[in-house]
């Protein structure tokens, strides 16, 4: 990408577009469009059609989607494929239509079956059934990828998708109703421990395995592929992770550490656990040249000390 290239951040308030754009800026990257939700609804199709029609970006992170936990996923499935689809379907179309030079689409590893063997493998892709929690979400993730492959087949456009691991890191979505594991849980022993609880409940067994990685380290893989990386019929896309998965209890005795809360950890087995293990292999990202470069620790304390400075105005 050049450097005065004109770039479309798509979701960059978001936990991963925050990130891209701050990876871009710190790149010296001046030509960025931004767009708010209230500015531009990527559900509209004449909107996105006319977006990209006045302002013709050259290239595209698709990093804006509905995301959130076990809870949202089961409470809003109709919601999640509905808002994801509309998303993809309009910004990858548009982006063909008004010639943009490359697109990277943000995928999930949700969209790897329930049951799949361990560490997941590009490959493994549509070979099985999906965690029924999250469903809709991967559905619609899924027909994401297959669509930037399709157009890639049929109108030699330069579309690739990335499957990242769980995220994590500053802009995360807070609201215990609609997060994901780590923000729900450093929201819960923050203020348990500004409250003096004597005990903190955490959702499922505590002994699924997942795979986390800063969002920082996220985006700088995610401009290295965007620089290094094009389309190929015979790798449909690329793993981003870090390579090393904890379970649930480790995390929430590791976050609890680092808050210096004393209580205890209670673990509710009447909710879900979720898919048992997710873990990706990232052999494919390794022989390009990147390794991630956050620590998980290190990644938890920057991201509560910032939920401790932005709680005024965190999502």
């Amino acid at each position: 990408m050049e450097k005065d290239a004109r770039i479309y951040v798509a979701g960059h308030r978001g936990l991963a577009g925050s990130a891209i754009v701050r990876r871009l800026e710190k790149d010296g990257y001046k030509n960025l469009i931004l767009k708010t939700h209230r500015e531009l609804d990527l559900t509209d199709q004449r909107a996105v059609d006319d977006f990209f029609k006045e302002n013709r970006p050259e290239y595209v992170f698709l990093a804006a989607a509905k995301v959130g936990g076990i809870l949202a996923n089961s409470t809003y499935p109709a919601d999640f494929i509905y808002q994801n689809l509309a998303i993809e379907i309009n910004v990858i179309h548009s982006a063909y239509k008004y010639g943009v030079k490359k697109l990277l689409f943000l995928g999930s590893s949700c969209i790897y079956p329930k049951l799949a063997p361990q560490p997941l493998k590009e490959e493994y892709f549509l070979s099985g059934y999906l965690e029924p929690t999250n469903q809709s979400y991967a559905i619609a993730k899924i027909a994401g990828i297959i669509m930037c492959n399709s157009y890639n087949a049929q109108y030699h456009t330069n579309f690739i998708s990335v499957m990242p691991t769980n995220l994590y890191g500053p802009n995360d979505n807070f609201n215990l109703e609609t997060s994901h594991v780590i923000p729900a849980l450093i929201r819960k022993f923050v203020e348990a421990k500004e409250r003096k609880s004597d005990k903190v409940v955490v959702w499922g067994t505590g002994n699924v395995r997942r795979e986390f990685l800063h969002c920082d380290d996220f985006a700088d893989a995610c401009v290295f592929l965007m620089q290094r990386y094009s389309a190929s019929d015979v790798e449909p896309f690329v793993n981003i992770g870090s390579g090393v998965d904890i379970t649930i209890r480790e995390l929430a005795q590791l976050i609890a550490k680092i808050v210096d809360f004393r209580g205890e950890i209670v673990f509710d087995t009447t909710k879900p656990d979720g898919t048992p293990q997710k873990l990706l292999d990232l052999s494919r990202l390794h022989r390009l040249g990147w390794r991630h470069t956050i620590s998980l620790e290190e990644g938890l304390r920057n991201t509560i000390n910032w939920f401790k400075e932005n709680r005024d105005r965190i999502r």
